[in-house]
């Protein structure tokens, strides 16, 4: 059999790159009835170096029910997760998020990354819910889903007021981004981790510049976010490296990346494996014959090794690292660096007990000392 039938034929269509994108394609969300496939008719825009041009970036403002995602899943190391946006500008072709774009009605391809949902009432709605009687407080995770620190978050400071009023709270918190913006909000990070309500991880994916810029290509530079990484932790911040996710036969320094960000600073680290659920796994794939046609066939071949054959397995105990010889590889790969370096000899153990409630209703805590 010939290694390209491994390929859907709609993923094999001929695509262009587009310059400062992740996706190649609007391609059509799984509730969509009509489909459509993309063809060139020579009268497409164009850039100076043969890429098309990309669509721009639009904001929609939506008001949000609800702040807080609770989280049931075992291999999850938090309880509560604020996404202030949906969809994210940073564009990485692999993040497992793009299909949620689907229950919009929109693309989990172009428009995931060019048409971004902000809850403008997002710190409202989470202070009324931290302030309800029964919510008992557990670690917040920001940047979950998609990045809190995306290129959209410098004008509309949505995160900036989930983290202020978290730290009015005192309630514990985690980000996970892979964007310098967040250095902007040291003067609330720095003081939360003096009284261990806080802790970061950046997610460093390859330290390769080329390979960062069209696989997440509105994101930091990798040596940008070493830098990041550096400030937090000089600032005090309890800080670790997300080496995720693996990607077999494109990402291939993982040791380098794991060392970099230890000299930098970087105390814990963790790493998935590629997730293809839904629509991403066609998006993925365009994405390789756009970038790597010569290799495509092998990385699906590969990906599926470690999904039981299919291209995405969900399974609880096995989504985020998969399952056979090459995630047992990169799994002794990963454990092995990570001893050599002295990373994840320490927990970045938050403090739930500091939580008041009453500085979200406008009182003073009768108890604050």
């Amino acid at each position: 059999m010939n290694p390209d039938d491994s390929i859907p034929r709609g993923a094999r269509d001929a695509l262009q790159a587009l310059k400062g994108r992740g996706a190649v394609s609007r391609l059509a969300h799984r509730f969509v009835r009509d489909q459509r496939s993309a063809f060139d008719d020579g009268w497409g825009e164009w850039t100076d170096d043969g890429a098309t041009a990309a669509p721009a970036t639009q904001v929609i403002w939506q008001d949000a029910r609800s702040a807080i995602s609770a989280n049931d899943s075992p291999d999850i190391a938090f309880d509560y997760a604020v996404n202030p946006y949906r969809g994210c500008e940073h564009g990485c072709i692999y993040c497992f998020a793009r299909p949620t774009h689907s229950y919009l009605g929109l693309s989990p391809g172009l428009d995931f990354e060019t048409r971004i949902i902000a809850k403008r009432n997002i710190a409202a709605v989470l202070a009324r819910e931290l302030a309800a009687p029964r919510y008992r407080p557990s670690v917040i995770n920001i940047g979950s889903a998609t990045d809190g620190y995306q290129p959209v978050e410098r004008e509309l400071r949505l995160t900036r007021s989930v983290v202020e009023l978290l730290a009015r709270a005192r309630h514990p918190l985690s980000i996970v981004t892979k964007s310098s913006g967040i250095e902007r909000d040291l003067d609330l990070l720095a003081p939360l981790a003096q009284q261990g309500l806080a802790a970061a991880y950046v997610t460093i994916t390859t330290l390769d510049a080329g390979l960062a810029r069209i696989l997440e290509p509105r994101a930091a530079a990798p040596h940008r976010r070493l830098r990041t990484l550096r400030a937090l932790a000089e600032a005090g911040v309890p800080v670790g490296v997300s080496v995720a996710p693996q990607i077999p036969f494109i990402t291939e320094d993982m040791e380098q990346v794991l060392a970099a960000a230890h000299a930098a600073g970087a105390r814990r680290a963790f790493y998935t494996v590629l997730r293809l659920p839904w629509e991403l796994s066609e998006l993925f794939q365009q994405w390789l014959l756009a970038h790597y046609p010569d290799r495509a066939a092998r990385v699906m071949a590969r990906v599926r090794d470690m999904r039981g054959g299919k291209d995405y397995d969900s399974g609880w105990g096995q989504r985020m690292h998969g399952q056979g010889v090459w995630a047992d590889v990169l799994r002794q790969r990963f454990e092995l660096a990570c001893r050599r370096l002295g990373l994840n000899r320490e927990r970045f153990g938050l403090d739930a007990s500091r939580f008041r409630p009453g500085a979200l209703r406008g009182q003073t805590d009768l108890f604050d000392g």
